[in-house]
């Protein structure tokens, strides 16, 4: 009895190996390599839409074991501008915000607009149709579109000037006046980093019986 037990077992884990076997493999990859995010708030628009499956690279800045945080080699630093998703402790959440300040950069922010190591940024105004309150943001090489109102007064729109410590980032989301990051939950430890988000997967319309939405297909996120 117990051996027949024994060979039908035996038989079940050879029929299905194939499929234990990819199921493993691709959760390795998820958790090491690449994943998607699925962007639950408005905090980075109009780069990131509500609805946005956005596809994070996890091997950016480190090769990991799977299924663990330690890190095996450093594989790069972020970059001012990159879109991080980080595992906040502050917020006890799993965070996407765009990198805006490195270790060591002093930086200070008035009515919205950032100053960098002594340098005011850039902001182009978009008075296009359906994009008041938006602006280019040219931070120093990188632009890329933010939502701004300088007309309102907010505990939000303004710091006074921070350096950032060493193996810490200062990020802030796109959407200015709708974001709790850095100005609420402080400077982001290089360990929390999960990876860089580089592209929209796909987006779907939840006002619209979440069908999917044509122009948000393989949007790459760094391209105005």
């Amino acid at each position: 009895m117990k051996s027949s037990i024994r060979e039908k077992t035996r038989r079940i884990i050879k029929s299905y190996a194939g499929i234990f076997s990819f199921l493993i493999l691709m959760v390795c990859f998820r958790s090491a390599v690449a994943d998607w995010y699925t962007v639950p708030s408005g905090s980075m628009q109009p780069t990131i839409e509500i609805g946005d499956r956005v596809i994070v690279n996890k091997m950016a800045y480190d090769l990991r074991i799977p299924l663990t945080n330690i890190s095996l080699k450093k594989m790069s630093e972020p970059n001012r501008g990159d879109i991080i998703v980080f595992e906040s402790e502050a917020a006890n959440n799993r965070l996407i915000k765009r990198v805006i300040g490195l270790p060591g950069d002093s930086i200070s922010m008035h009515n919205e607009v950032l100053t960098i190591n002594g340098k005011q940024i850039n902001y182009q105004a978009i008075s296009a149709k359906n994009l008041h309150n938006q602006a280019i943001e040219n931070l120093i090489g990188l632009k890329h579109i933010v939502k701004y109102d300088q007309t309102k007064s907010t505990n939000l729109a303004s710091f006074k000037n921070v350096t950032v410590p060493a193996d810490h980032y200062l990020v802030l989301g796109d959407n200015r006046r709708n974001s709790a990051d850095s100005r609420v939950y402080g400077f982001v430890p290089r360990g929390e980093l999960k990876g860089k988000a580089e592209i929209v997967a796909f987006s779907l319309n939840y006002d619209n019986y979440y069908l999917p939405k044509p122009d948000r297909f393989l949007q790459d996120l760094y391209t105005l």
